[in-house]
């Protein structure tokens, strides 16, 4: 998602500090025609990926694979405790044929785009930070407290969550880990090496889980978000550059962009969060949405099916122990609307212009049940112009910046939030994308202190210890001119800017 105007918004969501569009260019589907021998001349789709979904049983998935075969179809991988199968195919009938059979619960294609290459531009640069001198030592704080680290004078959002004082009780335990489910994560970076859990990370693009050495860093050249996300969560207090929510905890990298197209489709995100249940992770940070819809519609055949696979996999894995954190995005929708506009989607090819219902049509996975859904909060503690908003649809808020009209004291240079980049580098960047990985590490510091908890009850806990935050007095139009306008409704204590209030880790810890 991005920060932008309503019409527009960016998958992964965090934008740079003070830029205010993304643009996402694609390629339209080709086709080709191809002979099969014995049989008269037919005409191909391209080749796309589907999930199939069946029953939760190795007798249903086998005879989902007899299916998928006999449709002209490739079986790449499956998970028989969710009946979630994942194939390509070049049948344009494919998803057709399978919906047909009596075994089989929802099919659908995760793109529609063919696999091939879709070019995505970012409209600006992130506002960097020079790194300290090597050796620069970490000044002890004012009231000998914890040792504030070199740039942590520049996070302004540490004091907002009261981490320095909860870093006084607890900065938590290595046996608790988050996963940053993302564009990869640079491990080498001297603020992220310390925390890093390689045997918890992979690369699950495609639908199948990479483990060799480094699959889960980013691509050369590529992204700087899940590096940037994973330093917000866990950047360890070394005397080296910035501190994380939860310095003491392990951060994992589950990498899932596309490397032709940076997109986050559906069979990736499932492959993700299967891999974090069966590799004990704790807790996931998902700060995007799952391409190539801004909202995948329930009544749509394909669509449909990709929501099932989704939700499946995030039940599977909360019953196993694994919490999901989840970023609101940052179109400043109303996510409780009775309707609303989308101008984006499919990403991956030609958007159209569609009016869907918010109830049937989720935005993935921040609106599916579960999760919980955090929005952004500005250096002054009010909701960001770009922030999504909606009673009942934000849980919680944390800090992601506002680099238009929240620009904190000196000697803080921006609105942004400063955290880890590739190369050992620092970086503001704005968005819920930040925000959601403060609620992760925080979550991880309550982990820490009660391992026992569950998921439910590390949803709860958040609510109940967040600050109370009541809606901003008067008209929220931080432009004057209704650009970014929203309404906030409900109380002081739960509303639509901040669900249940900032999260706080000194309340996590004590």
């Amino acid at each position: 998602m991005a920060l932008s105007p309503l019409s527009r918004r960016r998958r992964l969501l965090a934008v740079p500090a003070g830029v205010a569009l993304t643009v996402s260019l694609g390629l339209l589907p080709g086709t080709s025609t191809a002979l099969a021998k014995g049989k008269p001349t037919t005409e191909d789709g391209p080749t796309l990926s589907y999930v199939v979904n069946t029953d939760a049983s190795k007798k249903a998935v086998r005879k989902a694979k007899k299916a998928i075969k006999k449709a002209d179809g490739k079986v790449v991988t499956a998970w028989e405790e969710i009946g979630v199968v994942i194939a390509h195919s070049a049948n344009p009938r494919f998803g057709a044929e399978l919906r047909a059979k009596k075994n089989i619960d929802s099919a659908g294609a995760t793109r529609t785009a063919p696999l091939t290459p879709v070019a995505t531009t970012d409209i600006g640069d992130p506002e960097y930070v020079k790194p300290p001198k090597p050796g620069l030592a970490a000044s002890s704080a004012a009231e000998g407290g914890v040792t504030n680290e070199p740039l942590e004078s520049l996070q302004w959002p540490l004091p907002q969550i009261n981490a320095a004082e909860a870093h006084e009780i607890s900065e938590g335990s290595r046996d608790v880990t988050v996963a940053v489910i993302d564009t990869g994560v640079d491990d080498t970076h001297p603020d992220l090496a310390p925390n890093f859990s390689a045997k918890q990370s992979a690369n699950c693009v495609g639908g199948v889980a990479d483990t060799s050495e480094g699959a889960w860093r980013p691509y050369p050249g590529g992204s700087y978000h899940g590096t940037h996300v994973a330093g917000i969560v866990a950047a360890d207090r070394n005397g080296i550059g910035v501190a994380g929510a939860a310095p003491g905890v392990s951060v994992s990298s589950i990498k899932v962009s596309a490397p032709d197209s940076g997109l986050f489709y559906t069979e990736a995100v499932v492959c993700a969060f299967m891999f974090a249940a069966e590799q004990g992770v704790e807790i996931t940070n998902n700060s995007y949405y799952i391409d190539p819809w801004l909202f995948t519609c329930k009544n749509d055949p394909d669509q449909g099916a990709l929501v099932d696979a989704v939700t499946r996999a995030l039940k599977y894995t909360r019953d196993e122990g694994v919490a999901h954190i989840t970023s609101a995005g940052n179109s400043n929708m109303d996510l409780a609307a009775d309707e609303l506009t989308d101008t984006t989607s499919p990403n991956d090819s030609t958007p159209v212009e569609r009016t869907i219902d918010p109830s049937v049509c989720p935005d993935m996975p921040t609106q599916l049940p579960g999760v919980t859904s955090v929005a952004s909060t500005g250096a002054h503690g009010v909701k960001s112009y770009f922030s999504n908003y909606g009673r009942g649809q934000v849980d919680i808020a944390a800090p992601g910046g506002d680099a238009r009209y929240q620009i904190p004291d000196a000697p803080a240079k921006s609105g942004g939030v400063l955290s880890t980049m590739p190369d050992g580098e620092y970086a503001f960047l704005q968005g819920t994308s930040m925000a959601g990985p403060y609620v992760a590490g925080v979550a991880a510091l309550i982990k820490s202190e009660d391992p026992r908890v569950t998921p439910q009850g590390l949803a709860w806990r958040l609510k109940a210890q967040a600050q109370s935050t009541p809606c901003p007095e008067g008209e929220f139009d931080p432009s004057g001119d209704g650009r970014y306008a929203a309404t906030c409704t409900g109380t002081q204590h739960i509303n639509s800017f901040y669900g249940y209030g900032i999260v706080d880790a000194l309340a996590a810890v004590k």
